[in-house]
């Protein structure tokens, strides 16, 4: 894979998912009246999604912001952002069923004439401008990148048996794992050619990457992340965010 040539100006496009409804989190309060969805979830008064469009509009190497969310969700979402946002190329488009669903469904829409795609979970909104630069140039350079975390936990490898018991049969090394994370960055014609297989063989995968590793003579870089980078997926989290939130607000001492 080809690095851009030097000097050369890369279009850099951001896809947030957003349409999951998000079963886990449970009833709460949220912008969108009668909703519950962790996306829409307030955390100091504005929706976790716009949290994080906001550090994505914050990055200079990034041109343009596509939101992909539930249909019913497009009136509110575009005004949402068309608010909240200055100085960004910011879109909203009807997501999927799915994750994977939602991201083909952005990807569409964007410029051929896009350089990379990066692709960001919606509740992620701890993600800091210093690990985007480095997953944006390290996918300029190989043209596939992730952000990922070592796992500071032994990790198990089990089977289940029909009386939901879990069975070990290995312990993994620890060296040779990690945890993925978001931002995924990779080459646009890379990711259309993953999601074009993807289609043609009827496979489902849990991240973009695993669409990527499928295709023949691709290897995905990883680009160490934070443990702060969480993912909101259940109301325990909320405190751990507001938390987070509050020590990046907080004034600091010159």
């Amino acid at each position: 894979m080809r690095a851009p040539r030097a000097g050369m100006r890369m279009k850099v496009a951001v896809i947030l998912p957003a349409a999951g409804l998000g079963t886990r989190m449970g009833r709460a309060s949220a912008e969108k009246t009668g909703t519950s969805r962790k996306q829409f979830m307030l955390l100091d008064g504005s929706p976790i999604l716009l949290h994080t469009v906001r550090k994505f509009a914050a990055s200079s190497r990034v041109d343009e912001i596509v939101v992909a969310v539930r249909s019913e969700d497009l009136d509110w979402a575009t005004d949402l952002l068309r608010r909240e946002v200055r100085g960004k190329d910011v879109r909203v488009v009807e997501g999927g069923n799915s994750r994977q669903q939602s991201v083909e469904n952005a990807l569409r829409t964007l410029d051929p004439a896009t350089t990379l795609v990066a692709v960001h979970d919606a509740v992620r909104p701890f993600i800091d401008l210093e690990t985007i630069d480095k997953v944006i140039d390290e996918a300029a350079e190989t043209g596939a990148a992730i952000v990922g975390i070592a796992p500071v936990d032994t990790v198990k490898q089990v089977t289940r048996a029909q009386t939901n018991r879990a069975k070990i049969r290995a312990t993994l090394p620890r060296e040779k794992l990690v945890l993925a994370q978001t931002p995924q960055v990779f080459r646009y014609d890379l990711l259309v050619r993953a999601f074009a297989a993807a289609q043609n063989d009827g496979f489902t995968g849990t991240d973009e990457s695993s669409l990527v590793e499928r295709l023949d003579q691709v290897e995905v870089s990883v680009v160490l992340g934070s443990d702060r980078n969480i993912k909101i997926t259940k109301p325990s989290d909320m405190d751990l965010a507001r938390l987070f939130l509050e020590e990046e607000t907080a004034p600091r001492e010159l």
